[in-house]
């Protein structure tokens, strides 16, 4: 009791004390506790405030989707919703893309790599969906609503974030200039069409290509002439498969190649055509819009395609008593025995044949035909003359190419067989073998050259390391070419009907190309021409043979 007691008074005093004592100290506490419960009626007046802005958001979502707006599983699928539509990429805010160096940047641009110094070629390789999904990660995009758009390659292209989607446009255009010089007739020869100067768009080709994943279609318009331009044909329409590793499967109009020429594609060419034995024999069961099915399988040392193909595009049009169509097979090889930094050894073979050519009105007859190597809409001088009774034609031979450092000689040879068959009450007609070849040899004088192209086969184009700038002291790629090719057509005597022999055309030509950039190509090329007599040429422009000369030049652009 006593104790309780002295601690009443100790705590009386000491309270005493401190009032009397420290009346500052006193005032701050009580300051505090005001504060206090200010801010606490200030919580219990947003809490209740908040209370009703909820309630009035509940009844306006009650209102407007009704009232299982808010039962747990509808809020878990929007909540699924917000997070699926967070990881979207975020809009582009930044500078558009560019494609190659940024004039002012703070940073030197990166190198381009052998690929990106290389020619832009629209057609093909495909890309599988994998290699489609790397090219599109390397380069810039622009992401809208979902959607990716960029430059793969230098290509156009639409395609879904998660690119299994895509559309893309290409573009090969090709303008020639020039004409002929000492190709008059001999005799009483006629002129036939040989103009001093002339133009002809040559390739103006659109690449439409859509894509899901592994499935690729591909739709090419062409408004371009191998010899008069200002009508429209198609170069190729058909569907691909790309999902097995380093293979595409074909199906549909499409040009199955045989040979390391075909195989660089039509813009990357050293000279303005091939040559003229490697037209005839590409044509006969392959060629531009083809019906093809097959494919192509490559490793990084060797390459092999296969393809059953049928008639060429427009062909019934052309000739509408076509009562069989044709049907035949193209076959290539190809292989590197020897690879090293300054050498390519390349070994191939070729191989085509119509097991049976259209057959019309006139039975089943084919004529083989092929201008100077030159596409202005000369008159065509080589001729077999028109072989009537064709039970099968046939072609094979090999091919070799020799890369050191910039230095690239190559050449071919081919054999085409045509067998025939028993004419109507008459004799069996002979069989028929003609041959032909051609070596081309290429220099390097700036830029990259040429290089191996694993994926098709092919040596592809000189690389432009920097694009076409004088101030800076860069130029671009340049090369020089030389050819020689021979072809002959002259198998047996009366072979294209009485007194109608076959003939052969030898050609030398030399060519200079530039590429101020991977997109545009200048090429001049002087051709001279020796072509033989022969009856088979319709209008009598060669009975007594023909040469002369041509300088022709072209401009391309390709994307």
């Amino acid at each position: 009791m006593g104790v309780q007691l002295g601690r009443r008074y100790l705590l009386t005093f000491s309270t005493v004390i401190s009032v009397v004592a420290c009346p500052s100290l006193a005032a701050a506490a009580t300051s505090q506790d005001d504060s206090v419960l200010a801010l606490r009626r200030e919580m219990l007046e947003m809490r209740r405030q908040m209370s009703a802005e909820i309630q009035q958001l509940r009844a306006r979502v009650v209102r407007d989707e009704g009232p299982g707006a808010l039962r747990p599983a509808t809020l878990a699928k929007r909540q699924t919703q917000v997070a699926r539509a967070a990881a979207q990429p975020a809009p582009w805010s930044g500078p558009l893309p560019v494609i190659g160096d940024v004039e002012g940047g703070d940073r030197p641009p990166r190198p381009r790599t052998d690929a990106e110094t290389r020619t832009a070629l629209s057609e093909g390789p495909i890309p599988s969906w994998a290699e489609f999904k790397a090219a599109t990660t390397r380069d810039e995009n622009v992401h809208i609503g979902g959607m990716s758009i960029g430059f793969p390659s230098g290509r156009p292209t639409i395609a879904s974030d998660d690119k299994a989607y895509a559309f893309s446009v290409g573009l090969l255009a090709q303008e020639d200039i020039g004409g002929f010089m000492g190709a008059g007739p001999r005799g009483s020869e006629g002129k036939g069409n040989f103009s001093n100067l002339t133009e002809n768009a040559r390739r103006l080709r659109l690449y439409f290509a859509w894509r899901y994943k592994d499935w690729v279609v591909n739709l090419t318009p062409d408004f371009g002439s191998s010899s008069v331009d200002g009508s429209v044909s198609l170069f190729e329409a058909n569907l691909n498969y790309t999902g097995i590793k380093h293979t595409t499967l074909t199906v549909g109009y499409f040009q199955p190649r045989s040979e390391e020429e075909s195989a660089e594609r039509s813009g990357a060419f050293e000279f303005l055509e091939r040559p003229t034995i490697v037209d005839l024999v590409r044509n006969l069961a392959g060629g531009v819009a083809r019906f093809s099915v097959g494919g192509e399988h490559y490793e990084d040392r060797w390459l092999v395609a296969a393809y059953f193909t049928g008639q060429k595009f427009g062909d019934r049009n052309k000739d509408t008593t076509i009562v069989d169509s044709q049907t035949g097979g193209v076959f290539r090889i190809a292989g590197r025995p020897y690879v090293s930094k300054d050498v390519d050894v390349y070994l191939g073979a070729g191989a085509t044949s119509a097991f049976k050519v259209n057959q019309n009105s006139k039975g089943r007859t084919y004529t083989f035909s092929d201008n100077v190597e030159v596409p202005l809409g000369e008159t065509s001088l080589l001729t077999s003359g028109a072989l009537s009774d064709v039970a099968q034609i046939w072609a094979a031979g090999p091919e070799l190419a020799l890369r050191w450092r910039r230095f690239l000689l190559k050449g071919q040879y081919y054999h085409v067989g045509v067998q025939r068959g028993h004419e109507t009450n008459a004799e069996q007609l002979p069989s028929l073998g003609f041959d032909g070849w051609y070596v081309a040899a290429n220099y390097t004088l700036l830029g990259k050259g040429r290089a191996f192209n694993a994926k098709t086969a092919a040596f592809t184009t000189p690389g432009v390391v920097e694009d076409f700038d004088p101030f800076r002291n860069h130029w671009g790629a340049l090369e020089i070419s030389g050819r020689w090719s021979v072809t002959d057509l002259d198998g047996v005597a009366s072979q294209g009907g009485a007194g109608i022999n076959g003939d052969q055309q030898t050609v030398w030509e030399a060519g200079l190309n530039w590429y101020p950039t991977r997109h545009v190509k200048f090429m001049v090329d002087y051709d001279h021409f020796i072509v033989s007599r022969s009856k088979g040429v319709s209008g009598g422009y060669n009975v007594l043979g023909r040469d002369g000369n041509a300088l022709v030049g072209r401009v391309q652009a390709s994307f």
